[in-house]
């Protein structure tokens, strides 16, 4: 059970000095077609450039560093389909410290190997939330690792928020609405920080797939509703909104969901238009502005592109 530890706007600050000589600062993009096809001015921060390939890499460098030297020799320990634990391995690795992940069986392949790349040991499990936790204990139990939970854990919210700090800094207008996808919360979290440490006046807008729209549901019920099935090709977006997630996010942001048919079309728009080859979670912040143009029409929006771990043999767009 991961203690509710709620962390503010000055972790968000505290994080980017601490990951600064680490994390790649990576760039905004603009596209003048993008921007004709919304109706609204859009900058694209390009997390998929991140170090391992996600923002992924800034929530898992920030709690990697900031454990103390007792707690840093025992090593870490987390479960992921794909980029948190790659990135909790890539920061591992820079501390030279052990790294266990925990993965659910039907990974995809390519996030598998970067974990592989990185020096991880892993540990496989039944692909359900329950799996992972009880596998996570195991390993902790057995090796004295500290748990880095992928996004209720206060330090990688706290990474996770640097992204959008940049992002405030780079777009070179004030920007009206930040729109980020919403899985576990982390970055949804981290972002809504950075917003009241740098722009309390933007909007937060959460993108998240039809087929597993537990954020949605919990923002609009104001409590969590996390019992679902997950059904969407956003294998970064499946897992249940977190707790410490809900209580930062409850009242402060909106959702929007999209079917997978849309989040698709967009992944391809990114690949055609600009050029970008991102993960399907990824595209799903472009499929929001477009599924409600009237909403962003004239706006300065912030689009966080927040991975590209893409298997090139299995585009979406591509199967039959």
């Amino acid at each position: 059970m991961v203690e509710l530890t709620l962390p503010g706007p000055a972790d968000v600050l505290a994080a980017a000095a601490r990951i600064a000589a680490l994390a790649t600062v990576t760039p905004v993009l603009h596209s003048r077609a993008l921007d004709a096809l919304s109706g609204a001015h859009l900058h694209f921060k390009a997390e998929h450039l991140q170090r391992g390939g996600a923002f992924k890499f800034r929530g898992a460098c920030n709690a990697v560093w900031a454990l103390d030297e007792a707690q840093a020799r025992h090593g870490v320990v987390t479960h992921s389909s794909g980029n948190h634990g790659a990135a909790l391995a890539l920061a591992a690795q820079s501390r030279g410290i052990p790294c266990h992940v925990v993965v659910p069986e039907g990974a995809v392949a390519a996030k598998l190997a970067n974990i592989a790349r990185h020096g991880a040991t892993l540990w496989r499990c039944a692909p359900t939330q329950a799996a992972r936790e009880a596998e996570c204990a195991r390993v902790q139990r057995d090796t004295g690792a500290v748990l880095v939970h992928p996004y209720a854990d206060a330090r990688v919210i706290a990474g996770q928020g640097t992204a959008t700090l940049e992002l405030l800094r780079q777009a070179g207008t004030a920007l009206d609405v930040v729109v980020v996808p919403a899985g576990g919360g982390g970055l949804a979290s981290g972002t809504l920080l950075a917003l009241q440490q740098a722009a309390p006046g933007c909007e937060l807008v959460l993108a998240e797939p039809a087929g597993a729209a537990d954020t949605a549901r919990s923002l609009d019920a104001g409590r969590r509703l996390v019992e679902f099935v997950p059904d969407t090709v956003c294998d970064g977006l499946r897992g249940a909104l977190g707790e410490p997630n809900f209580a930062l996010l409850h009242g402060k942001a909106t959702a929007i969901t999209v079917d997978d048919a849309a989040t698709v079309a967009a992944m391809r728009l990114l690949w055609q238009v600009l050029k970008q080859v991102v993960e399907p979670s990824s595209a799903t912040v472009l499929a929001a502005v477009l599924a409600q143009p009237a909403r962003f029409a004239g706006r300065n929006v912030g689009l966080v592109l927040s991975g590209g771990n893409v298997d090139l043999d299995a585009l979406p767009w591509m199967r039959a």
